[in-house]
Formats: structure tokens, sequence, C-alpha cells
């Protein structure tokens, strides 16, 4: 028995009005799913279970304004949530849906960036000293869009441009065309932001961006890419923001795998795989992971503020997820597996409007301009690959010929210079995340309690992950619901990570000074990190004061009450070492500059650096130290 006839299915859906997806994930088959539309208003009403009981395949199209779901912040447009319930699936060879596909080029008119050069490049600016420099954050993603008319068929633009993301995008996780009324979605998106699977999560942080040169990318261009501090730093920093969301949805925490390149047409990147267990509902694991903070930035709650402070326009679905839910057959546990790729690298028609919105990732060090060539390379990416450039329009070049068919050349990241400069990265890593780790309530401080205070930082999931590996009965309550109850009755309160000024008099910060107050004097074990650490040397007698430059995902080896560290820094505020500090305090400072990094007396400890991060390679050694002398 023989398939559909692509010509024929195609054309069909090119003439019709059903709504329809075409997703290429394998390689080797586009997939046509056809059905129903219906739009809900929040993930947990994504349509999974038909009315007899019977579960179905979905394909969700997640928009950014679901961060409302977990209380966060964004420019609401009120665009759906929308859910097309499939009926029908048919798989067609890659090389004959091609065939079938129209291939005349779309024609754009009155194309060009929404937002001016100059005018992105002082936004950079203002976000590097407004919200980094005031320790709002370590790096947040802005973005501009590319926008243009097009006079064709939308659905006809659809399907050619998703014939060309096929012949000339490379290294795709998915290339997809969601066709719907009133609304198209085409792109080829590079990441898998997160996938459920027989138990299994696995979250894939892409972060780092090299354009390829005139001529292409080599060993020797890709070489001085990967020794840039910056790109590095950025990468790290991603990671960090992702195994916060493993660890609130997987049981052992995530484990990192990695580096590796993701090579593409006009652009490499460099990611990391994350894995762990789960057993959660999918649209659960999904609502923790909103959104990616390759797209968005961290900590997460406060880089949707800082997006709505300087984004003037809604999202839509950029940054966002395309969610395939599909029947797994389990008659325990989840009933569905998850596939769900980031909304980059997207093109949006709209009443005959296209949209290409691109971002870059902003942090301590990055310069203005360079990220203006950013995003002109991301925006090339995509509209050279649907071949839609303009003419007349200055959008960074493209690698030459970028759409010859490819050649038999080895991949970059098996040159042995590249493989090398990749592995290296590990070295600085902490191997807590690289190694199988499963708590089992057998640690050093097995039989006590911990009570974590969050401070809209989720580091505090890695936090509480570590102290489940260390034998404490762990539990996280956010600031705003700590109550003098929960503070009172734990054998040891980690009173946690935050953005923000340790001076500032807002709920958030007062409710963190009564917590570690409460703490002291009451001489209860007390373990206060970040902007705790900081909050408790003011409440010590010592001084607080801005850094001269932003401690935002750098590495430093510093001495712990005698014994050196490895830690990774996330603060823009410091206490400073002063002899008006109580007395029986010990303070491990830097000799120069007397920032603090640490801080121990009867009953408590403390830290500036974040023990949990992957850039802590003495931190769960450190972390055990502390809460040594604190118990």
């Amino acid at each position: 028995m023989t398939g559909p006839d692509p010509s024929t299915l195609l054309a069909d859906l090119a003439a019709g009005s059903a709504p329809f997806a075409l997703i290429a994930r394998d390689g080797e088959s586009v997939e046509v799913l056809t059905g129903d539309v219906v739009d809900v208003e929040l993930l947990a009403d994504i349509p999974l279970i038909d009315a007899s009981g019977a579960p179905r395949e979905v394909l969700a199209l997640v928009p950014y304004r679901q961060v409302r779901e977990r209380g966060f912040v964004c420019h609401d447009d009120g665009a759906p949530l929308r859910c097309l319930v499939i009926d029908e699936r048919v798989a067609l060879p890659r090389a004959e849906a091609m065939a079938a596909l129209p291939s005349s080029p779309v024609p754009l008119d009155d194309a060009g960036f929404d937002l001016a050069d100059e005018d992105y490049a002082d936004i950079v600016r203002r976000v590097i000293a407004d919200e980094i420099g005031r320790g709002e954050g370590a790096n947040f993603v802005i973005r501009r869009d590319f926008v243009a008319g097009v006079d064709v068929d939308p659905r006809v633009a659809a399907l050619t441009w998703f014939r060309a993301l096929l012949e000339h995008e490379k290294g795709a996780y998915w290339t997809f065309a969601v066709v719907t009324e009133g609304h198209i979605a085409v792109g080829a998106s590079p990441e898998a932001h997160v996938s459920a699977k027989d138990g299994i999560v696995t979250m894939n942080p892409i972060s780092g961006t090299f354009r390829h040169p005139a001529g292409g990318a080599t060993a020797e261009t890709l070489a001085e890419f990967l020794r840039s501090t910056k790109e590095t730093e950025e990468l790290f920093m991603v990671v960090d923001e992702e195994l916060k969301m493993m660890s609130a949805v997987c049981s052992d925490g995530g484990r990192i795998t990695g580096p590796h390149l993701k090579e593409m047409s006009r652009l490499t990147h460099t990611e990391y795989m994350l894995r762990g267990r789960s057993d959660l509902d999918p649209r659960d694991i999904l609502r923790e992971t909103m959104f990616a903070p390759t797209v968005t930035g961290s900590p997460m709650q406060n880089a949707c503020t800082v997006i709505a402070r300087h984004e003037t326009t809604p999202r839509g679905y950029y940054s966002g997820v395309a969610a395939l839910f599909t029947p797994n057959g389990n008659a325990e546990g989840p009933t569905h597996d998850l596939d769900a790729p980031i909304l980059i690298r997207t093109a949006y028609l709209v009443d005959g409007r296209l949209r290409v919105p691109v971002g870059a990732t902003l942090v301590r060090h990055s310069d203005p301009y360079g990220e203006v060539g950013e995003t002109h390379g991301k925006a090339a990416g995509v509209l050279g690959a649907i071949g839609a450039i303009p003419r007349d329009v200055p959008v960074a070049p493209a690698a030459a010929d970028p759409d010859a068919p490819a050649t038999a050349r080895r991949p970059l990241a098996e040159d042995p210079a590249i493989a090398e400069l990749l592995a290296s990265r590990n070295e600085r890593l902490a191997p807590f995340w690289m190694n199988p780790q499963d708590p089992d309530g057998s640690g050093p401080f097995a039989g006590r309690t911990a009570l974590v205070v969050d401070a809209e930082d989720r580091f505090t999931t890695m936090l509480a992950h570590q102290l489940r590996h260390l034998g404490l009965d762990t539990r996280i309550v956010h600031w705003s619901e700590a109550s003098d109850a929960d503070v009172d009755g734990a054998d040891l309160v980690v009173s946690g990570p935050g953005p923000g000024d340790p001076r500032d008099d807002s709920a958030r910060m007062s409710a963190m000074r009564h917590v570690v107050s409460r703490r002291l004097t009451n001489d209860a074990p007390l373990l206060a990190v970040c902007l705790s650490h900081q909050i408790l040397a003011d409440r010590l007698g010592l001084d607080l004061a801005p850094l001269a430059q932003p401690h935002q995902g750098l590495q430093k080896s510093v001495d712990v009450f005698g014994e050196p560290a490895s830690i990774g820094f996330y603060n823009t505020f410091t206490a400073r070492a002063t002899d008006a500090a109580a007395p029986g305090v010990d303070i491990a400072a830097d000799a120069e500059t007397g920032d603090v990094y640490a801080l121990r007396g009867p009953g408590f400890a403390s830290v500036q650096g974040h023990l949990e991060s992957i850039l802590s390679r003495d931190g769960m050694r450190t972390l055990e130290r502390l809460i040594a002398h604190a118990l």
C-alpha cells in the first residue's frame, strides 16, 4: 500500500483553508499534521485527553505571555496558546516533499528593522549600566524585529519558506511551518528547549553565536571565537540558569554533557546537554521551564521585568516554544512524551506583514555595536535561508555561496584543536553537575531539616538539590510566604540569593533582612548566600558598596577560611571588611580590595559566591564546610 501523493497533498494544503503543520525532525521525512485548532488560556488546559478519556496528540504554540502563569510580568498582547489537536499524521519522504513544494521566491516590500541600529545600541548601553550594573541580573536578551510586507498568498509563502529552509538550512533541531487562521509561523529552530521521553527530561542550552565569515567557517576562525571570554561565560551562565529549571523538575537534579558545536549554514553555536529523571506531567515540566534563558536572561523572573522595561512591544510567540505532546502508551505515569523547541529563527506572517524577531544576549562586557551586529547576523540567517533578503537592505553578509551543495568536509568539532578547546572548558566546571547524582538521604547531615528561602533567584533549586545530596531534608519557600513558624522550625535556614541592591527598602529586601535577623537573634543555624550574605554583612556592621565592575558569571579562586576554593560569582554589590565588624566574626576577604567572600560566627556562615553554580568547581566541598560550621 502506498502513501498519499505528496504533490496532491501539499497542493490541497496550499489551496485549502484547514489548519496544518509541517515538521522535519529526523532528516529523512516531513511530518504533515492536520486537525482542529483550539485556543486555551493555561498550559494545564492543553487538551491531551479527549471526551472518552483517550490520549490524543497535540501541537501547541506557546506564546511568551504564558510567563504570567509563573507570576512574571510581560507586555500582554493576548497571543493565544494555540493547540492543533491532531487527527491525522502523514510522513512524506523528505526529497519527495521538497519536489512538491513551491519554490518561486517570495518578494518583500518596505523591509527593515523596526528599531534603528543606534537605538538598539543605546538600549544595550542602558541595560548594561542600569540593570546589570545595579545588580538586577547576570544577562538579559533584548530583541528587535525585522519586518517587511508580503504580497503573496500566505499559505503559499509558508510552504515556499519551509521548502527553502529544508534545502538551505542545516543543523536545525526542528524545521517547521504551522499554518492556522490568521497566523503563520515558519522556522528552523536550532534549540531543543525541553523534551521528556520515557521519564528522561532533556534540555539543550545553546549560547554563543559565531557568524561565518566570507568563504565559510574554518578551524582557525572558529578557534578565535571559542577563546572569547564573553562567549564562554555567556554559555556557562545559561547552563546555570537551565540547571535551576532541571533541579526543579528532576529528582536527580540534572547532569551536564558537552560542550558541543551546533553547526548551521550561516552560524555556529556552542551548546551543552542536560538530562535528568522526572515523573511530572509534561505540561508541568513545560510550565516550570518557561522560558529558556538563552532568549530571556537570568535570573528568570527579573529578566522578564527587564524585558518589559526595555522592549516597547509584545513578543508574540518569540522565545516561546512549539510543544508537541505525543501519546506514549504508558499505563502509569505521564501519558505523553514532550518535544518542545524554542521559537527562534522563525518568521511570522500576519495580515500581510512578515516579522522576524531576533535578540542578543547582553552581559557585563557586551559591546553595543557587536550586539547590533549579532541581531543582523541572526536576521540574515533566517532571511537568507528562506531566500528573502531584499537587495536594498543592509543585512550582515552570510558565508560566501552558503547555498552551494555541501562538501564532504569533516565537521569542525572533529578538528583536534577545536575538540581540545571545547573539552578544556569543562576543566573549570563543578564535577558535581557532570557526574551522575541522585540524593539518597545518606549524606553527612542526614536526619536534619533545611529551609531555603527564595529571594527570586532559582539558584535555590540547585542549592536544595545539593542540600539533599548532603542528607538534609529540604524544602524551598518563597520570601513572601516564609512565616516565622517556617523560619523557626528548620534545623538549618539557607537564606538565598536574589537580584537587586541589598540597601533597598523593598518588601523583598525587608523580608530577607527579617529572616537573617530572626535566625541570629534566636541563635539558630543560618547559611546566607550572595544577596543574603550581603544582608548578613550589613547586620554585622560591615559596609556595602557596588563593585567597580559587576562579577556576573565570574569564576574566582579565593581563600575560604584557610582553604582555596574555585567559586562562581554573580554579584554587583559586595561587603567590605572594616574594623567595625561585630566581635567574634571571622572574615574571609580579598587582601587588596577588602571584598568579603565569606563570613562565619557562632551558629552562622555565609558566602558571596554561588556554591551551587557550575562555575564552583569546589562548591560542594565549601558548602559542606560552611554548613558543618553553622550546625
